[in-house]
């Protein structure tokens, strides 16, 4: 909780205004008591609003110029717990694939990082758009993705400890390896959300082929005729 601080600097300025009165005037004497109080109040007053806008108390000195980190920003509620909750955890996926990004100096796997960071942020983006293809992602987010993340922490540690050996370097090589796998099954997660669409529209296509035949909507195939005796005609027919 913050609290104002209340500046001490007018009482010290009447305090010491009462000193040097004390050293000039007769203070016995009801007019100069009089006089000073009037002084004082009247320094009182002036030294205060001089120190308005002083310091507050937050539980420490210097917390005062101290701002509170920026939370990040609250994803609205769709009204579905479990979907709140997935696109809560693909948010902080996505926050946690960028520090990697950030921390991981190889190029090759700071590539493979951002590539699972696009597909990812599309899954997430593909369900949100329709939540009934929540139950397609629920090993991707309850496995995949969170190990994903905890072979690419341990690579970081690993790539940060600054020294090379056949533990390390062996364990670096197995995930650089396995990112290559990782991405395509990321990809292969995101295309099959689309499986049911492109059946729908493959089956849409069809039946609009069909009636446009029918009703003598489309063009007729153009045909080559037989060819002719001197083998030079080829003669075209509707």
């Amino acid at each position: 909780m913050t609290a104002k601080r209340k500046p001490v600097a007018p009482f010290y300025a009447v305090g010491l205004l009462w000193l040097l009165g004390g050293l000039f005037l007769p203070l016995y004497s009801n007019t100069a008591i009089a006089l000073l109080a009037a002084v004082s109040a009247a320094v009182f007053f002036l030294v205060n609003g001089i120190c308005q806008g002083g310091g507050t108390v937050a539980g420490s000195a210097g917390a005062e110029n101290k701002e509170a980190p920026e939370k990040p920003k609250e994803e609205p509620s769709t009204g579905n717990p479990e979907l709140d909750k997935a696109v809560k955890d693909g948010k902080l996926a996505l926050r946690e694939m960028k520090r990697l990004d950030d921390n991981i100096a190889d190029p090759g796997v700071s590539a493979a990082i951002v590539r699972l960071s696009q597909v990812s942020e599309k899954i997430f983006q593909a369900v949100k758009d329709d939540p009934g293809k929540l139950p397609q992602i629920r090993k991707f987010m309850d496995y995949y993705l969170p190990t994903t993340l905890k072979l690419l922490n341990a690579y970081d540690r690993m790539s940060g400890a600054g020294v090379s050996g056949e533990n390390i370097d062996g364990t670096k090589t197995k995930v650089e390896d396995m990112l290559k796998t990782i991405v395509r099954a990321f990809e292969k997660q995101l295309d099959g959300l689309y499986g049911t669409d492109a059946l729908d529209i493959s089956a849409d296509i069809q039946v609009m082929e069909t009636l446009l035949a029918r009703e003598g909507l489309t063009e007729p195939e153009m045909k080559a005729d037989s060819v002719q005796a001197d083998g030079t005609d080829i003669k075209l027919e509707l």
